[in-house]
């Protein structure tokens, strides 16, 4: 389609239901792998992407219901810490797991679409936000590999006000006790959602919004 052509001129009646959005639902659910307890999110579109996130999620140890709009996460069994190909190339946003399970478990793998061709797909600032906590990364037959002994909160400067890097940041973050402030964030409304999602689950978020977000974290989620 190259255009739309709409005629104005009537009157407009009746009622209509606003889906949920896509974008902050798909980090939303990806922040459930950051606690074993069970997360209720209302509102959630019927999307191949959320659908691709739902098996993600199940592949790394999580259970997903879903009943009209309404989705429970809870734990089934030992979590994953790989994200393999499969799933990966279908949704570029499933990069989003690396920031909760390297906080949580200290290490995780995340296969990339483009296999090792990274300039097409800017996850540099995730890995430059991750070296900055501590992290170590590495590449290994197309996978992303984050190693990390203790991460440290502190102050990130991304370079680009990247959406993605802001969510696996704050994440990660979220997870850390104590502070980490997160400068040059990404000012998006889904960076508001998920900041409200990781404050009921136990964090402190402030400043979403802003070009400056601070999370103070704990570890129990």
């Amino acid at each position: 389609m190259d255009h739309f052509v709409v005629t104005g001129g009537r009157p407009l009646r009746g009622e209509v239901r606003v889906s949920g959005s896509k974008n902050a639902a798909l980090p939303i659910l990806i922040s459930t792998l950051l606690t074993d307890d069970p997360c209720i999110i209302q509102n959630v579109p019927d999307l191949r992407d959320i659908r691709t996130t739902f098996a993600l999620i199940e592949r790394l140890g999580k259970k997903v219901a879903r009943s009209e709009g309404s989705v429970r996460v809870e734990s089934r069994g030992p979590h994953r810490t790989w994200a393999p190909y499969d799933l990966v190339k279908q949704m570029r946003a499933s990069v989003l797991v690396a920031g909760p399970l390297l906080a949580r478990f200290g290490h995780v793998r995340v296969a990339l679409p483009g296999g090792c061709a990274i300039g097409l797909r800017p996850v540099d600032i995730h890995l430059k936000a991750f070296e900055a906590l501590g992290a170590r990364s590495s590449f290994s037959r197309g996978d992303v590999v984050l190693k990390a002994g203790t991460l440290k909160p502190k102050a990130v400067r991304l370079r680009f006000a990247s959406v993605g890097a802001t969510e696996n940041l704050m994440m990660a973050a979220a997870a850390l006790p104590g502070r980490t402030r997160i400068v040059n964030a990404a000012r998006e409304p889904e960076i508001e959602d998920l900041g409200d999602f990781l404050t009921r689950m136990g964090a402190r978020v402030t400043g979403t919004g802003t070009p400056t977000v601070t999370i103070d974290g704990t570890r129990a989620l």
